[in-house]
């Protein structure tokens, strides 16, 4: 039996998906603004591989590359004109930031309707009330994979690992919406041991590389690694890779949650194109 959990062939799935749906709309395609302030390496790939998704599924990409040293208030101007810009349907502003920008701010600034990420605090609050249409892309990405491997949610024990507001507080609640029974651990959590072997689902996203052992689950349980670390030049998760033995699915770092994340923002853009248009 394969245990491994493709993330890369899911996605390639989903992309065709979108792109059909995309090449059905007549007259104007979905647009997305990335704004990037600074040459982060890391930060420029990341805008590259999205343009690069964008151009292959049909969504014109508007790219607004400001240098480092840019003032907070010129930024809030270009979200504030990107907002009212009719023609941009997304909005995604490259992080992190330069240290003199206030993120947060930033973040609110950019129009609910236009959040491709889904980090704005009015869909954060629409997740919670599983009203949301525009959800933060890779814990979306992780309740696609478990949907896509036939993996039984209702009712089981969800364990999550981490508690930040980018996975996973909204992994949690997306967990929660699939009427799981969830848990959320975090660095003041006792007894971790005991709640990760009781649970039948466990994410981890936390950033520390291969933290969860073999000892510290039980047989049959399904495994989602958010985790990118670089152990000895080598790439690996928050979850040992041994875990394998005793896991009924796991995704793999990389080729497992990665390749989601892109994926999801691109059918971001095209709803938030879809409800700008009232097609929803």
């Amino acid at each position: 039996m394969n245990k491994i959990i493709n993330g890369t062939q899911i996605a390639n799935t989903i992309k065709e998906e979108i792109k059909q749906e995309i090449e059905a709309i007549e007259g104007k395609k979905p647009c997305l603004a990335v704004v990037m302030v600074g040459n982060d390496e890391a930060s420029s790939i990341y805008v590259k591989n999205k343009n690069k998704a964008c151009e292959y599924l049909g969504i014109k990409t508007d790219n607004y590359l400001l240098p480092q040293d840019t003032k907070e208030e010129e930024l809030l101007k270009l979200i504030d004109e990107l907002n009212n810009d009719k023609d941009v349907n997304g909005i995604l502003v490259q992080l992190p930031l330069p240290s003199h920008i206030d993120e947060k701010k930033v973040l609110l600034n950019i129009s609910p309707l236009k959040d491709v990420d889904g980090f704005h605090p009015y869909n954060l609050g629409m997740l919670a009330t599983n009203s949301a249409s525009l959800k933060s892309c890779t814990p979306s990405g992780c309740i696609e994979l478990l949907k896509r491997y036939n993996v039984d949610i209702k009712g089981k024990n969800a364990l999550v690992i981490g508690r930040s507001n980018i996975v996973g507080k909204p992994i949690s609640m997306m967990l929660l919406n699939e009427d799981a029974t969830v848990t959320t651990a975090h660095t003041k959590t006792q007894n971790l041991d005991y709640l990760t072997k009781q649970a039948d689902i466990i994410i981890v996203a936390i950033g520390v590389a291969n933290f969860l052992k073999p000892h510290m689950i039980k047989e049959g349980v399904v495994l989602i690694d958010v985790g990118m670390n670089r152990l000895d030049g080598k790439l690996c998760g928050d979850i040992d890779s041994s875990c394998i033995d005793k896991a009924s699915l796991i995704t793999p770092v990389p080729g497992g949650v990665g390749p989601m994340t892109i994926t999801m923002l691109m059918k971001n853009c095209l709803t938030a194109y879809r409800m700008q248009n009232n097609l929803l």
